[in-house]
């Protein structure tokens, strides 16, 4: 493949996703949203709309090809990983009070949304299906994880073991994978009305999600980031990257799942960071500037890096 084609393709993985965050910051300049409807409408993603889609995508699924122990594990564990090395990073580097908040950007990433819908748009059916089971892990991870750190560094958090456990138990999405394991395991059919209803609504989720995703951006976080903000957004984005991604190819991994692999641990950061910050106590602007950099900073890290994979034949 020449280099046209491989950036050619690179343009048509990342560019439909980033666009629908753009279009989000458009919408917000012009008044056509603001606040409350980016509110209302993020709600209906993540409690309704999000887990029909995961449901539905793994109903369909082959799960002798979408569900992959190895490959599950592994990235649970490089996630398990980068947590404890962006947080030994922070230790180091960062003042007492901003450690937990640092660590929490540094290695929780939105594969909810943005690594979703780059898997959908890179690989189709079986980015989604794939992708979806890996969101249903992912998520308990980083819940568990953010509230631990957040609780040992901010004096005002309140997370215990119980709410954690229940916080999880309440998710939606995690919910929905769960919900659709066994219905795509014993094979059971849905009548077609419904299948083609839940299409029609879970195909709202990742759109809807990136436009609001750009409606939250505020560029002036950017102007008056921190060196933490910007040092926590180059582990987000380049280091711990480039490190799942070096320990998936020493282990043997290559093609769609190397792909996948790639875009869910280069996805920027989650916005839950800044909730759960803020319900700690913590240091909420930080965490909201780590967001915004990483946001935009994906835009490049992602498509240079499916360029070079692409190019080099990895994926």
């Amino acid at each position: 493949m020449d280099l046209l084609a491989v950036f050619s393709h690179t343009l048509q993985v990342t560019l439909p996703v980033f666009a629908m965050v753009f279009l989000g910051i458009v919408f917000k300049r012009i008044g056509w949203i603001d606040a409350h409807f980016i509110s209302m409408a993020s709600a209906l993603v993540f409690r309704a709309t999000m887990p029909t889609l995961i449901f539905l995508s793994i109903v369909r699924a082959d799960l002798d090809v979408a569900l992959q122990p190895g490959l599950i594990v592994y990235f649970l564990g490089f996630s398990v990983l980068s947590f404890f090395l962006a947080w030994g990073w922070a230790i180091w580097r960062c003042p007492h009070a901003e450690r937990g908040v640092f660590t929490q950007g540094a290695f929780r990433g939105n594969c909810g949304i943005v690594g979703l819908a780059l898997a959908a748009n890179q690989y189709g059916d079986y980015g989604l299906s794939l992708g979806s089971i890996l969101v249903g892990g992912i998520i308990i991870v980083y819940n568990v994880l953010s509230a631990i750190i957040l609780a040992y560094y901010s004096e005002g958090a309140r997370s215990g073991l119980g709410a954690i456990l229940k916080h999880i138990a309440k998710n939606p999405l995690i919910l929905g994978v769960l919900l659709a394991i066994p219905f795509a395991y014993f094979h059971i059919d849905l009548p077609t009305w419904l299948l083609t209803s839940g299409d029609y609504f879970g195909a709202m989720s990742l759109p809807l999600a990136l436009v609001c995703i750009g409606g939250t951006l505020s560029f002036t976080s950017v102007k008056q980031s921190s060196g933490l903000a910007l040092d926590a957004s180059l582990w987000k984005v380049l280091w711990l990257p480039l490190l799942g991604v070096l320990g998936a190819f020493a282990l043997g991994y290559r093609g769609r799942e190397l792909g996948i692999l790639f875009l869910f641990f280069g996805s920027p950061g989650a916005a839950a960071s800044f909730v759960m910050a803020k319900a700690a106590h913590a240091n909420a602007k930080l965490a909201a500037n780590i967001i915004v950099i990483t946001t935009v900073a994906s835009l490049f890290t992602i498509s240079a890096g499916v360029f070079i994979l692409k190019l080099v034949g990895w994926i």
